[in-house]
């Protein structure tokens, strides 16, 4: 939907006036040198400088000098300092994660498999069989990848709902608390449900039910609102030069810094995701109730990290304004192209200027077209993310299920993948302290369509190993082609798993990361949330195609549960590079006066290039 050729490259300009949210007349005055405010007499437009959070709206050209044109090509880009409160919110979806990973994690075999024979009565296995799998509910397999796909659905579609009321109605912030407490009301019902009495007299199902639909819930309205938040807290979103003690000067630059917040971000998520290891631990030899309990001790402390850095914490009100905005000019784009999405003059057709032509006069500018063309080109690129998350641990459960007809030798079948957050919490710090710096240094262009473009690589190499591995699995149990049913296993060992497992943790390094930068850099400035719930939702349809595929899902053809994700990637990898190589020069973020200072020939030169 978006229009391709139309960038707006490298137009900061030094000393202009930032508009004002309210509407009103065009118009400028001029600030004395190095400080710009706001004027009362600027359109309605809201502009990026509103992130800085100051009460007059004042940047700072002394403290944040601007790069010229020849610094911004010559100087070093370096990412700026992190705020404490971000560091705090990182530590907020830390607990979060662990509580939803970490109880995620025991669902399938909660689900899929009987209380073990001569087991505690708890879910937990005899110790004298060592291979042998936790369980609870005796649902199948079937039954049990579905609920699970089912719990991820909602999980990811409930996010539009979330983001919508937060940047709409209560804000980011008050959406985050609203999460934390329907997920705590969750998190109490699923531990009574798991306690033994509950699962030995066989009604564990009902109240399992209504907590995962809960937590589902909770965590919806939770997960789109922290990454927005988390950025909020760099205030300064703009480029400016400083020399460093050694002497070296340096262009620091916002899309390095968000890069390395998300970064850091990114390994805060699996830091809490890795807590799960734990968690299978302790339902394969103690209780589910147990396992159940721990992640939500962790999710208790909430509260408190929310309540201790609430003063601290830039908390943006919510306006209705910039969705309602966005929706007008899209419904507007689509008329004047008579529905043609892929029209060259989609959003040209709408741009202010080119309406004034026309004697029509409309209340949105220039800015507010080229946001919602960026907004749906990020959405363009979201929409690879489904058949790449298929191969990240394969369909459903088809990753504990290939373990568990796995030797595992006393280890849980659903541990290596929960490897996945280890590798990611060793992978993302070594990219963002050493890979991308060296990069940098080296002034090496790794861009973000090719960071996804190797993501999206890596995980189809994961999933053809899925498939290697499946049909060794095949070869050498003592059931052949319905291993899965097997009371005995393969001699093959579950640790065969971790090369499928590390590249598809690998791989969202690059994807996940890269999608949250350009969620929020490419969304006016009230719509962050919801543009993150958008590309969240990505994974809901990846589940909603699994659940498709749920009948395939069956012994003896689990290889081509692998296999056909991993071939339907490596054709859209090939046709995501070309389609969007582009993107990799284009402008990160974009601001009011990049408009509105383009001269008449530049305009011209604007116009030619579509």
């Amino acid at each position: 939907m978006a229009e391709l050729g139309e960038n707006v490259v490298g137009l900061t300009v030094q000393k202009v006036v930032e508009p004002h949210p309210d509407p009103g007349v065009h118009g400028a005055k001029a600030q004395p040198a190095g400080k710009i405010q706001a004027s009362p007499d600027s359109p309605h437009t809201e502009s990026q400088v509103e992130s800085l959070g100051e009460p007059n709206d004042v940047i700072d050209y002394e403290a944040y000098p601007p790069p010229t044109e020849e610094e911004r090509k010559t100087l070093r880009k370096v990412f700026d300092s992190i705020p404490l409160a971000a560091w705090s919110l990182c530590f907020v979806e830390l607990a979060e994660r662990a509580s939803y990973y970490g109880v995620k994690s025991v669902f399938n075999n909660f689900l899929q498999f009987p209380l073990p024979a001569g087991g505690p009565g708890t879910g937990a296995i005899d110790p004298n069989k060592p291979n042998s799998h936790a369980g609870a509910l005796n649902m199948g397999l079937q039954a049990a990848s579905g609920l699970v796909l089912l719990f991820t659905f909602l999980a990811y579609l409930i996010p539009i709902f979330g983001a919508w009321v937060a940047d709409t109605k209560i804000g980011r912030y008050q959406a985050i608390v609203w999460g934390v407490i329907i997920g705590g009301v969750a998190h109490a019902i699923m531990i009574g449900g798991a306690a033994p009495a509950v699962l030995q007299a066989g009604q564990g199902v009902a109240p399992f039910l209504i907590s995962f639909i809960l937590l589902a819930i909770g965590a919806g309205i939770f997960k789109p609102n922290v990454a927005p938040t988390v950025i909020d807290q760099y205030k300064y979103q703009r480029e400016y030069t400083k020399v460093l003690k050694s002497g070296e000067k340096v262009l620091v630059d916002p899309e390095t810094t968000v890069s390395h917040i998300m970064l850091i971000f990114y390994a805060f998520v699996n830091v809490g995701a890795f807590f799960s290891i734990a968690v299978v631990y302790i339902e394969k030899y103690h209780s589910f109730w147990l396992a159940f309990l721990v992640p939500g001790i962790v999710y208790f402390l909430l509260p408190v990290l929310l309540a201790v850095m609430y003063k601290r914490t830039v908390r943006k009100k919510p306006q209705g304004s910039d969705l309602t905005r966005f929706t007008k000019i899209t419904i507007s784009a689509l008329k004047a192209s008579k529905g043609n999405i892929f029209s060259k003059n989609l959003w040209h057709n709408v741009k202010p200027s080119v309406l004034a032509e026309q004697d029509i006069r409309v209340g949105y500018s220039e800015k507010d077209v080229d946001d919602a063309r960026r907004t749906w080109e990020a959405v363009q690129i979201f929409l690879y993310i489904p058949v790449w998350v298929l191969n990240d641990g394969g369909v459903g459960s088809v990753q504990s299920n290939q373990g568990a007809a796995m030797t595992s030798n006393g280890a849980p079948n659903d541990l290596l993948n929960n490897f996945n957050p280890l590798v990611i919490i060793i992978f993302s710090p070594f990219m963002a302290q050493i890979v991308y710096p060296y990069l940098e240094k080296k002034k090496i262009r790794f861009g973000r369509i090719n960071r996804m473009t190797l993501g999206f690589a890596l995980a189809t190499i994961s999933g053809v190993i899925g498939a290697v591995v499946q049909y060794r699995v095949y070869e050498t149990s003592p059931c052949g082609y319905y291993a899965s049913t097997c009371d005995d296993v393969s001699p093959i060992s579950i640790w065969w798993q971790i090369p499928n497992v590390a590249l598809g943790a690998i791989s969202e390094v690059f994807v996940n990361v890269t999608s949250y930068e350009l969620a929020y850099a490419r969304a006016p400035e009230h719509m962050r949330a919801t543009v993150v719930a958008l590309f969240l939702f990505m994974t809901a349809l990846s589940s909603a195609l699994g659940e498709i595929l749920i009948p395939a899902i069956v012994d003896p053809v689990l290889v081509w549960a692998w296999a056909a994700p991993a071939i339907a990637l490596f054709v859209q990898t090939v046709v995501f590079w070309w389609r969007h190589r582009n993107v990799n020069d284009d402008a990160f973020m974009t601001f009011e006066e990049d408009f509105q200072q383009l001269t008449p020939e530049e305009k011209s030169i604007g116009k030619e290039e579509k």
